[in-house]
């Protein structure tokens, strides 16, 4: 594998840089298309002179088709993630889903590109009938009329297109479907960094006992998170080994409450919180946890300290919480993802 030429959508993102990263630490030679709505160069400084950056739009086949030529693989992570905008901007979303994996996958078959990787999403099974889940769930859009399914829905499509344009014109087809990813720096519309940015404030207007946190829903609802060093690893063990046509989740199966998550976000600053429930979220599901035996299979053997990872990535919230949108002050996180 040494020496391939890789092309990273959506590259200086939260994932897409950690991706990066990895590539050019195993010895290939990577080009990054973003159009950093979202990302931002920074997150490359370290591996800056190794990467080749390309800005662009992924609704943009000009430029999708200048980052795809000449090189041997897309690992194609360009995408709108974040619960919040599930919500705020859903056309949006599936905007560049759909014109995003058109355009790379005209690319990759004007040019010959042969290996296609995917990154998909645990979004696109929902609520299982099945937990921990496997790759085979069924992938479903429980109500049309939410916006928060354009999220997974563009997901949805993209598989779909992935699995059948490469069953005849790619040599390697593979998807990947991250489930509950976090670390420093992630972004700011995801549970951890909101609940990080709240318990922050909180806790500097109320110097002394329990801090009340008003959540959406009652607290049971149980996730199973992964770090980003974590998560990465295992991305990498798909993009190396991955089998055409397969489809890999990467996860851990340590699962985690909401209402456990107040306290440990909590504990990062010392303090303890009491819960105070809010209405659900329409659309969110009770329990998401990854069955992740065929990742196994592949040589991944998840590894390190949650709550460690958590306090690293905390703490780095907490440290850049004057830059949080303003609505965060005051409102309890949308939901999990």
């Amino acid at each position: 594998m040494n020496g391939r030429r890789y092309l990273v959508t959506g590259g200086t993102g939260f994932i897409g840089s950690a991706l990066v990263r990895a590539l050019v630490r195993a010895g290939h030679r990577v080009r990054s298309l973003d159009n950093e709505t979202r990302g931002r160069s920074g997150r490359l400084a370290d591996v800056a002179a190794d990467v080749e950056l390309v800005p662009g739009d992924i609704r943009d086949p000009a430029a999708v088709d200048a980052a795809v030529k000449g090189v041997d693989c897309v690992c194609h992570l360009a995408y709108i993630n974040g619960t919040e905008f599930f919500y705020s901007m859903p056309e949006m979303i599936l905007d560049v889903a759909v014109r995003g994996m058109t355009n790379v996958i005209d690319a990759c078959l004007r040019h010959g590109v042969g290996d296609l990787v995917l990154a998909s999403s645990s979004e696109v099974y929902q609520t299982p009938p099945v937990v921990p889940t496997d790759e085979t769930a069924p992938l479903v859009v429980p109500d049309v009329l939410n916006p928060r399914y354009s999220y997974g829905g563009g997901k949805i499509i993209s598989e779909l297109m992935t699995i059948n344009f490469g069953r005849k014109h790619f040599r390697r087809a593979v998807i990947f479907r991250p489930h509950n990813v976090f670390g420093p720096d992630m972004g700011w519309e995801h549970v951890i960094p909101q609940f990080a940015v709240r318990m922050h404030r909180l806790a500097k207007g109320s110097p002394s006992g329990a801090i009340d946190f008003p959540i959406r829903g009652d607290g049971t609802a149980m996730r199973a998170f992964i770090s980003i060093e974590n998560f990465t690893q295992g991305v990498m063990r798909v993009v190396e080994a991955g089998e055409h046509l397969g489809i890999y989740h990467v996860g851990t199966r340590l699962e985690i409450s909401v209402a456990d998550l107040v306290q440990r976000v909590a504990a990062c600053f010392g303090r303890e919180a009491r819960v105070v429930p809010g209405p659900p979220v329409p659309g969110e599901t009770s329990r998401r946890c990854p069955d992740i035996h065929r990742l196994e299979g592949l040589g991944f053997r998840p590894a390190g300290d949650f709550d460690a990872a958590l306090t690293r990535t905390v703490r780095w919230y907490a440290d850049h919480a004057d830059e949080a949108p303003a609505h965060l002050a005051g409102t309890a996180a949308r939901n999990v993802g």
